[in-house]
Formats: structure tokens, sequence, C-alpha cells
């Protein structure tokens, strides 16, 4: 049995996390894909060290009360399957750090990539004036959004009120409250009827089958941001058939689709979605015009 206080440094402790999380094999997915960065995650997250002070802080020393906690950590992570981020109440999207728990899914889009390049190509970041971000979840996509385009209006909007306060967290948190308006609607329903230069949505799109089989770990995370139907497609759908109502006539949409890429494009095979790739992985967000929204409107809103 080992004595814990032989764990003395960072390194001790990321080294010893990782053999518990190998030996209990758990599921990573929130963030990081393997033990190693787990254990970083949860030990750097844990002391309030940022990750860019990795790994020249590796011999630094903690002391009783740190190693204390972060062991705590550690054997909830394994007995309980809790992800690190709720374990940590932090999650990192478009290099911004998120308050999070489990009203919300942990933020980890890859559109996140897009802000980051002010949706370039697809569309030209002078013309952006506001942006609609359906299913806001923690608020992470609206506020890289007011982060990336500061002069633009942002508007979120959740069916969840849990969601919602805690997207209020973060937008305090961000100093974005002047330009993120949060709005509680099911998708389009109350939000403001005016006309928005993107419309971005990372919706929930787990079918019936894949929510069946989903790994402990994500059973924290609210079944309202995950489940959509048998196939995926409820909320996704939905979106399809009102964007065109909101949308500039030059503007677009972006959504994500994730493991039901295929069951949306077999849906509507005449639609050209553009299936966007990603230098960081991740896949399954496509990217429609106001234009195609609208000349392809009769076939979302009378699906097979």
């Amino acid at each position: 049995m080992t004595d814990l206080t032989d764990l003395r440094t960072i390194r001790d402790l990321i080294r010893w996390s990782v053999s518990r999380f190998n030996e209990a094999g758990l599921y990573y997915g929130h963030g990081t894909e393997n033990a190693w960065d787990e254990a970083v995650a949860l030990i750097f997250n844990t002391l309030h060290l940022t990750h860019d002070l990795y790994p020249v802080t590796l011999e630094a020393r903690v002391t009783s009360d740190e190693r204390e906690k972060i062991v705590m950590l550690i054997t909830r992570r394994i007995g309980e399957r809790i992800p690190v981020p709720y374990l940590t109440h932090e999650a990192w999207f478009a290099n911004l750090s998120f308050y999070v728990d489990e009203r919300v899914l942990i933020p980890r889009s890859p559109i996140a990539e897009l802000i980051a390049n002010q949706f370039q190509p697809f569309i030209d970041p002078d013309s952006i004036h506001s942006i609609l971000d359906l299913c806001t979840g923690s608020g992470c996509i609206a506020i890289a959004c007011a982060k990336a385009f500061p002069d633009a209006n942002i508007v979120a909007s959740d069916i969840s009120p849990d969601a919602l306060a805690v997207a209020h967290i973060n937008v305090l948190r961000h100093n974005v409250e002047q330009n993120v308006s949060l709005y509680e609607s099911d998708l389009f329903n109350t939000v403001p009827k005016q006309k928005f230069s993107i419309i971005v949505s990372n919706p929930p799109y787990v079918d019936a089958e894949d929510m069946a089989a989903l790994p402990t770990e994500y059973h924290h995370e609210p079944r309202l941001g995950l489940a959509a139907g048998t196939d995926g497609l409820d909320l996704a759908i939905r979106i399809l058939q009102n964007a065109s109502d909101y949308l500039d006539p030059n503007g677009i949409l972006i959504v994500e689709v994730g493991n039901s890429e295929i069951a949306l494009a077999d849906k509507f095979p005449e639609v050209p979605f553009t299936w966007l790739e990603f230098q960081n992985g991740g896949g399954g967000v496509f990217l429609l015009t106001a234009e195609q929204l609208s000349e392809y409107k009769t076939s979302f809103c009378s699906p097979d």
C-alpha cells in the first residue's frame, strides 16, 4: 500500500494518478484523451496553476493539505467516474476558462476553432454585427464569440434555466454582459425576432443507440443537453426549419451534429451541406448559407 506522504512533488502526484487511472480503466473525452493529460488537468487546476507552467513546475513540492485534496479528488474521479471539469469546476474552450458544474455539458466543441478564425473564409468578419448561439449551455460559444467580435451583439439562448444560471456566471466572469444577452427559449421561440449574421449551435444530438451505450462519465452530464431522439436529429431539424427567418441574406448557419452526421445527410440527400474540417480534430459540423436554407426550406419542413 502506498504511503501517500511519499508523494512530495507535482510529478509524484501525476505519476501516481496515472497509475490509478489506468488501473481503474477510466473513460476520457471531456477535454483530455489519456490518463496523463487527465491527471495534469486535475492536479494543475486544483493547485490553481496555469497550464503554461507545465512542465517547469513538476518538481515543485506540494503541501500536505494540497496532497490531501488532490488525493480526495482522484478518489472521486475513480470511484464515482466524475469528469475532471466537474471536480475542479473549470473547463477550457477557445483558450478561455469557464466555470462548469453538472447543470451544463462540459465544453468540447470543435466550433472553438471556427471562432478563433473569426469564421473565415465562410464570412467576412467585418460584416458580422450579430450572432445567435442556440443551446448555449455554459455560454462558452457565445462568450468566445463576444471576445472575437467585441462590437457584435451576441444573443444566447437555452431551454434550461439551470444552464442559463451557469452561463450568467461565465458572462460576468468574462466581463461581456454589455454584448451578450441570455434568453430562456426553446430554440427560436422567445429570442428576438431579428436578423443575425451568424447562427451557431451545438445542440443535443446523441441518438438513442448511443445514449444507451454512453460511458458512466457522460451520465453526470444533463440528459437534456445530450439526447435528441431516435436518430439524434430532433433539434437539428427544428433549427433547419426556422433558421432562414433569422439570418441576414448573406448570413450563415453552423450546427454541430456529431455522430448524427450520416443520419442528417441521409435524411436530406439533396441538401448541399458543407461539412467542415478542423486542424485540431473533431467533425460532425455543417454549414449552410441563408440562400441555401431558403432554397431547401420545403425539404426541411416536410422531412421523410
